[in-house]
C-alpha cells in the first residue's frame, strides 16, 4: 500500500531534522598539550623572572592556573602511561627498565575510549612507551587507535623532516616544535568542518635534551641573564640524603654548565619554551578561526619538572620539587566567568588528567583508576580532590631509587638504598612555609605532629602498592624495600 503524499512529506522533513540534530554533537572538543622537562617556574604566569611566554600567560588569564601540581613519576615514560590511563606507575608496570604497557591497559586509555565514544582523535609528537598483547609480546606503538597520527618512537627528534607525518610542514617548520603547532592547528580546522568532537594531544619534545633551540628565535633572549633561584647551587643540597647524590642527576650540575654558564643554559632553555608558547598561539588561532573557541578544553602541562642547577642538581626523576612539581593551566569555556585567571591551591596530579578528560567527555570514569576529575575544582565548590600523592622513582641505580608523599603542605621522602656506609634516610619538609626546601624539619620538635600525619599519608601508599600494584617487572619486589620506614 502506497503512503499518501503528505506522510512522505512529513517524514522527509522529519529525517532531514533527525539527521541535522544527528549532526551537532554538543560533547566539548579537548586539547591536551604537554612539554617535555619544563619545570613550573619556567613561564612568566608562574613568577618566572625574564621569561616570555605571551600565549601561555595568556591562557592562564582567560582560564585557570593549578599551584599545587605533580607528575607522580618524574620522568616521561611513565608519566605519560599514568596520564593515559589515569593509573600509577606501579599499576601501569610501564617505565624504562620495565615494561611496556599492556594492551587490557591501554584499551582503557582516554583516547581510546574518546574514539570508542565517537570522537576524532589525533596524536602528535613523542608518544613515550609502547603497548603489548602480553608481556612476552613484541611491543610497539597503535598508531592505529587515532584518526591522524603524527607521533614518533623514543625520543624523536627536533628535526620536522625526520617525521614522515610532518613532512608537508618542513619546509615552512623545519624544527619540529612548530610543525606540531601547524599539524595541531589543521586538525582542528579540518575536525571543525567534520560536524565531530575532537581530540588533540600533542606531546613536544621541547625543552628536552639535546639543546636545540628553533634559531629563528636567537634573539628573543640574546644577551639575557637570569636571576638564580635561593636554592641553587651545591650548598643549597647539603642537607639532602647520600642517596641523592648517587645519580647522573648529581653530575649534571657541571655536566650540563648550570655551575659556570647559568646564563647561556638557561637561554637555550627557555629559547625552547618560547617556541612552544608560539605554537600554543597557533593553535589557539586555529580554535578561534574555526569558530569553536565556545565548545574546546584546553590543558597545558609537562611530563615532568627540571631542576636546573636547584640544589646542585640537573635533569629530572628525584622527588624535589623542582623535579616532579609542574605547571598545569586549563581553559573551560564552560567555566564560571569569575574563575577567569584564578589560581588552584589544591593539590593536583598527572594521575588526573584521565578522569577528568573522561567527564568533559560525559563518558564513565572506569573503576581501576587512581586518578580524580579535576572539574570540580572550578565548576563546582570543591577546594581539594587528594589528601596527598605518591611521588615514585624506581628508575635507574637502585642507589636513588625513591618513594615520596606530598601534600597540601608537606613533603615525606624515604631512600631505602644502603650498604658498608650508608644507611636508609628520611626527609621531611614543611612546603607551606619552606617552598625551596632548605630545611629537613625530620627532627624538628614543632613538626613532629605533621610528621606523623604525612608518614601515616605515605603508609597509605605503600599498602595501596601492595594490593593493588603489578606483579610484573620487580615492582612486587620494589615495594618490601619502601615498606622498610619505621
Amino acid at each position: 500500500m502506497r503512503m499518501p503524499l503528505l506522510v512522505l512529506v512529513f517524514l522527509a522533513l522529519l529525517g532531514a531534522e533527525s539527521s541535522s540534530l544527528a549532526g551537532k554533537d554538543s560533547r566539548p572538543n579537548i586539547v591536551y598539550l604537554m612539554s617535555d622537562d619544563q619545570c613550573f617556574h619556567s613561564l612568566g604566569c608562574y613568577g618566572a623572572p625574564g621569561a616570555k611566554t605571551p600565549h601561555l600567560d595568556q591562557l592562564a588569564r582567560d582560564g585557570i592556573a593549578f599551584d599545587h601540581h605533580y607528575d607522580t613519576t618524574a620522568i616521561c615514560m611513565a608519566c605519560r602511561a599514568t596520564v593515559m590511563t589515569g593509573m600509577l606507575e606501579y599499576k601501569t608496570g610501564c617505565n624504562f627498565d620495565r615494561g611496556p604497557l599492556l594492551q587490557q591497559d591501554w584499551e582503557q586509555s582516554y583516547p581510546v575510549l574518546l574514539k570508542k565514544a565517537g570522537y576524532r582523535t589525533a596524536f602528535a609528537g613523542k608518544f613515550g612507551f609502547e603497548v603489548a598483547t602480553s608481556k612476552q609480546a613484541k611491543p610497539g606503538m597503535p598508531k592505529g587507535d587515532f584518526d591522524v597520527w603524527a607521533g614518533g618512537p623514543g625520543q624523536t627528534s627536533y628535526v620536522t623532516s625526520q617525521n614522515p607525518a610532518l613532512a608537508r610542514y618542513a619546509k615552512e617548520y623545519p624544527h619540529s616544535t612548530l610543525a606540531y603547532g601547524a599539524f595541531g592547528a589543521d586538525f582542528i580546522r579540518e575536525s571543525a568542518q567534520s560536524g565531530q568532537p575532537f581530540c588533540l594531544s600533542i606531546s613536544f619534545k621541547a625543552p628536552h635534551q639535546p639543546v636545540t633551540p628553533d634559531p629563528r628565535f636567537n634573539e628573543i633572549y640574546a644577551g639575557a641573564s637570569f636571576l638564580k633561584p635561593e636554592n641553587f647551587g651545591r650548598e643549597k643540597g647539603l642537607h639532602f640524603s647520600e642517596q641523592s647524590r648517587l645519580g647522573r642527576q648529581y653530575e649534571r650540575f657541571h655536566s650540563w654548565h648550570y655551575s659556570d654558564d647559568y646564563d647561556g643554559v638557561m637561554a637555550k632553555y627557555y629559547q625552547l619554551i618560547y617556541a612552544i608558547d608560539q605554537a600554543v598561539g597557533m593553535i589557539r588561532a586555529a580554535i578561534e578561526q574555526a569558530g569553536v573557541q565556545n565548545q574546546t578544553v584546553v590543558i597545558f602541562t609537562s611530563d615532568n619538572g627540571y631542576l636546573c642547577g636547584a640544589h646542585g642538581y640537573g635533569s629530572k626523576v628525584l622527588p624535589y620539587e623542582e623535579a616532579s612539581r609542574v605547571p598545569l593551566i586549563i581553559f573551560d569555556p564552560q567555566a564560571p566567568a569569575e574563575k577567569a585567571g584564578t589560581r588552584i591551591a589544591a593539590l593536583t596530579g598527572n594521575v588526573d588528567f584521565h578522569p577528568t578528560i573522561l567527564e568533559l567527555a560525559g563518558i564513565p570514569i572506569p573503576k581501576q583508576v587512581d586518578g580524580r576529575s579535576l572539574i570540580p575544582l572550578w565548576r563546582g565548590n570543591v577546594d581539594k580532590i587528594h589528601q596527598s600523592l605518591p611521588l615514585i622513582n624506581v628508575w635507574g641505580p637502585e642507589e636513588v631509587h625513591s618513594l615520596a608523599v606530598v601534600t597540601e603542605h608537606d613533603k615525606f621522602i624515604f631512600w631505602p638504598y644502603q650498604n658498608e656506609t650508608i644507611k636508609p634516610a628520611e626527609e621531611f619538609y614543611r612546603l607551606d612555609r619552606d617552598p625551596l626546601e632548605l630545611n629537613n624539619c625530620l627532627d624538628d620538635p614543632d613538626s613532629r605532629s605533621q610528621l606523623q600525619h604525612t608518614r601515616k599519608e605515605y603508609q597509605h601508599w605503600v599498602k595501596h602498592w601492595q594490593h593493588e600494584g603489578v606483579k610484573r617487572y620487580g615492582y612486587e619486589e620494589m615495594i618490601r624495600k619502601f615498606a622498610l620506614v619505621p
